[in-house]
């Protein structure tokens, strides 16, 4: 298996114009599957010789078909790529589907009635949407149980700050614009408003997080708020939204649109952090476990595809297809070379590692669902006082990480499939954020205590 530490742009620049001999891709990617859709944009550019399919009578799936939603950002590029390469096909899931999601609220009412009733089986998810459904904190408290059963991507996400603030020290670390932060409403007749396209997940945590390193609470001192990307962005053209936690393209799109500049990428506030996760409903999972382990094989067998330097032109060309994110390839080629335009005066980052990666990075596996990473993402719902239904404790959060979270299957999907590097712990270790705050998984209250802007006691 290729091992991508310490890769860097120059590295990518000349493994991206090596010969197929050379090229990077893993040991178990057996060549290049062709397209199985009818799109005239993106099936043009999968290309290839199809590997024969590796399923046995006794393997076969018990249903050829599952319907997947996605949301048309970098998260999802493993879910596209395993349609379009024909990964999913080749482990027997020839009728499989990639559903673009309106907005993560209609993911979530899709997953609820599920593709039965004309909506999905589950999807791309940010975190912990899983596990708030199983006990129905965001479904009306209809308990929709889900399963974890793989990690989508690492990274590929930034803090978005509006022009009218240049210049203010709005950076990775914003202590020194505090002040300007928390007496923005005597200068400009409101508070400081900042958006996310979600409650209470992923990209809320984020923009939480850099506020409170910075010194600003969340809650009290900012407005923040949960808006759509595209009214956000037009909020940040007209100087009514001032910061925004968004995914690639967005970053790119806000510098080179001259809307604004980047306050700091994810990747410097957590370097190689979890982000978005594939996850299906449970009684799906349940009546087919085999389906289930090849929609898993086809998954993992995409993401290795997708770490190849090799082919990230090809997968900037599928991705931005009229069917699929439906944006110019000029604004995807950027982050997928790691290459960020940051603004306000920054440092270009110019580093392949700094961009989306799916398969494997210097921590190790990308795609494997670490249970202790569910546990940080609940340990922030605790932080800062969202609702957790009868999660009240830490041994009742970790009861429904193991009931949510099925590395299980991910390792019997990997080691069916020979696929090499499967980790063996449950937990990645110690996690260290940029102003020097850990979390330990065996001790995530240690991590609350040393915090000092929450709502948890």
């Amino acid at each position: 298996m290729a091992d991508f530490s310490g890769f860097t742009r120059r590295k990518f620049i000349f493994t991206a114009g090596a010969s197929a001999a050379g090229s990077l891709l893993l040991n178990s990617c057996l060549g290049n599957p062709p397209s199985d859709t009818d799109s005239a944009d993106a099936g043009d550019t999968a290309s290839g010789t199809a590997a024969p399919s590796p399923v046995s009578a006794a393997d076969s799936p018990e249903t050829p078909n599952v319907k997947l939603g996605y949301i048309p950002i970098a998260e999802s590029a493993g879910l596209i790529i395993a349609k379009e390469k024909g990964f999913f096909a080749k482990y027997g899931m020839t009728g499989a589907e990639v559903s673009k999601q309106a907005s993560w609220a209609a993911a979530r009412d899709n997953v609820t009635i599920g593709s039965q009733g004309g909506g999905i089986d589950g999807g791309q998810w940010q975190m912990p949407m899983p596990h708030l459904m199983t006990e129905g904190i965001i479904t009306n408290g209809q308990k929709i149980p889900m399963y974890v059963l793989a990690q989508l991507v690492t990274q590929g996400n930034g803090i978005a700050v509006s022009g009218k603030n240049a210049g203010q020290g709005l950076g990775l670390d914003i202590s020194s614009a505090a002040d300007y932060i928390k007496n923005f409403q005597s200068t400009n007749g409101r508070k400081f408003k900042a958006a996310h396209t979600f409650p209470h997940v992923n990209q809320d945590f984020w923009i939480r997080y850099w506020f409170a390193a910075g010194g600003v609470n969340p809650d009290t001192d900012i407005d923040l708020l949960a808006v759509p990307s595209a009214e956000t962005v037009q909020g940040m053209r007209n100087g009514t939204m001032d910061a925004f936690s968004t995914g690639d393209p967005w970053p790119y799109r806000i510098v080179a649109d001259d809307i604004g500049f980047m306050g700091a990428l994810t990747q410097q506030i957590w370097p190689f952090h979890p982000e978005e996760y594939l996850a299906i409903r449970a009684d799906w999972v349940d009546a087919n476990p085999k389906a289930t382990k090849a929609v898993l094989k086809g998954l993992m067998e995409a993401q290795q595809w997708c770490d190849d330097p090799a082919n990230r032109a090809e997968l900037v060309q599928i991705c931005a297809g009229r069917n699929y994110f439906n944006v110019p390839v000029d604004v995807l080629t950027p982050p997928y070379e790691g290459k960020y335009e940051m603004g306000d005066g920054k440092p270009a980052v110019d580093d392949f590692e700094a961009g989306p990666l799916y398969w494997k990075d210097p921590r190790g596996s990308v795609s494997y669902p670490y249970k202790s990473h569910d546990l940080w993402f609940l340990t922030e719902s605790v932080r800062w006082g969202f609702p957790l239904g009868e999660m009240t404790d830490f041994d009742k959060i970790r009861a429904v990480i193991d009931k949510v979270n099925r590395e299980d299957l991910w390792r019997e999907a990997a080691q069916e499939a020979g696929f090499k590097d499967i980790p063996t712990e449950t937990s990645r270790g110690v996690e260290t954020f940029f102003d020097g705050t850990e979390f330990d998984p065996e001790n995530p209250q240690a991590y609350l205590d040393s915090l000092k802007i929450k709502k948890a006691a």
